[in-house]
């Protein structure tokens, strides 16, 4: 089907943009295809999150975009709440105003943080992704290195490939020297230098998205993302900010999780600027975004060494020889620290939940006992 311009979703929410009813444009591959099978034998539709706003996703289908509600079992499962990315299956049952949302399809990648609340729990940004745009500004003071190995971390552990976007190149002096300064500390990540302004790299960027495929921009407010976007596309889908003199960084314009087409077919979505980073479940993703660290380690004394006072600690002795820069040791132990002490808060939490769920039981069989007068 031809893409529709300026669609409205069922309630009478505006979408902006040309939107695919094709849906291998919307990134529908064979193992979505597969396990959407059974599902349509129930009669169920596929259709593909765009957007959430106030636990309502937006979902693109092949007739349009519809407005749906998460069924009540699925709010209160461990795939909940829907993300921007996820394919769902969707029923219309006679005499309701909205679609229901019946079933997530399993995730092939999901950028997760730990929820900002005190809470243990994780949230999903975005998920179904194949490549996470990790996007910095070089200006004034170039790259924030310390939060870059935090969000590819997070970038790593989604399970999608990491890459690194330096935009604002047309103020800075020397890109190519900040650009190796990532280089030795994103390892292994393909690196971007681009400019919305002067266009530098940004076809080059474009080529990378290729139809089909799915990239999500992540990174702190002003940086630039709301304005790559503006600039892949050709044309002004998000609202962007002027840059402030005194820092040269934007003004934050993006207020949700969206997702939107290049016109070349693919996919991008766009998020907020997020100040809080906090880890979830990141094992693995520290061990990708930390190789050389973590083949320093194979070398200490002790199997169990935290690289801090230990005799015979290889990491260490990297460190002092100058092999290894101290401050991305200390940027390596205080992520594992927290992530040490989120896994502490999630065995409470999980006991807790145990403690509850316990209780319920008891009060139940007490109850049976009662009055079946044993």
């Amino acid at each position: 089907m031809p893409n529709d311009t300026s669609h409205t979703g069922d309630n009478g929410g505006a979408v902006r943009g040309d939107l695919p009813r094709d849906l291998a444009a919307l990134g529908f591959a064979e193992r979505f295809q597969a396990l959407f099978a059974p599902l349509a034998e129930q009669g169920f539709i596929p259709g593909r999150v765009s957007r959430v706003d106030r636990g309502l996703p937006l979902v693109l289908t092949e007739d349009g975009p519809v407005r749906a509600e998460p069924a009540t079992h699925l709010r209160e499962t461990s795939d909940g709440p829907i993300a921007v990315g996820d394919w769902i299956a969707l029923a219309r049952p006679e005499g309701h105003d909205v679609a229901i949302a019946e079933a997530i399809l399993p995730r092939t990648s999901a950028f997760t943080r730990k929820d900002p609340g005190e809470q243990a729990i994780g949230q999903v940004m975005a998920a179904n992704i194949d490549t996470v745009f990790v996007v910095q500004a070089l200006s004034p003071n170039g790259p924030n290195l310390s939060r870059l190995e935090r969000e590819l971390v997070l970038a790593w552990e989604s399970g999608a490939t990491p890459a690194v976007v330096l935009t604002k190149t047309d103020l800075c002096r020397d890109g190519e020297a900040l650009r190796d300064e990532v280089r030795a500390v994103a390892l292994g990540v393909d690196i971007h230098l681009v400019s919305a302004v002067t266009g530098q790299g940004v076809d080059e960027l474009r080529d990378q998205i290729e139809p089909g495929t799915t990239v999500a921009f992540f990174g702190a407010s002003g940086v630039g993302k709301s304005t790559l976007l503006n600039c892949l596309i050709g044309t002004d889908v998000q609202e962007t900010a002027e840059v402030r003199e005194t820092d040269g960084k934007g003004r934050h314009t993006t207020v949700a999780r969206e997702m939107f087409f290049l016109p070349e077919g693919g996919i991008i979505i766009d998020t907020p600027g997020m100040r809080a980073l906090a880890l979830w479940d990141a094992e693995e993703g520290i061990a990708s975004a930390f190789p050389d660290i973590e083949e320093l380690a194979e070398g200490c004394r002790f199997a169990d060494c935290t690289h801090t006072r230990e005799p015979g600690c290889a990491v260490r002795e990297a460190m002092e020889a100058g092999e290894l820069a101290e401050r991305r040791l200390d940027s390596y132990l205080r992520l594992r620290e927290e992530l040490e002490r989120l896994t502490e808060k999630q065995d409470v939490r999980a006991r807790a939940e145990k403690s509850k769920a316990d209780r319920v039981m008891g009060r139940v069989i007490k109850r049976y006992y009662k009055e079946h007068g044993r």
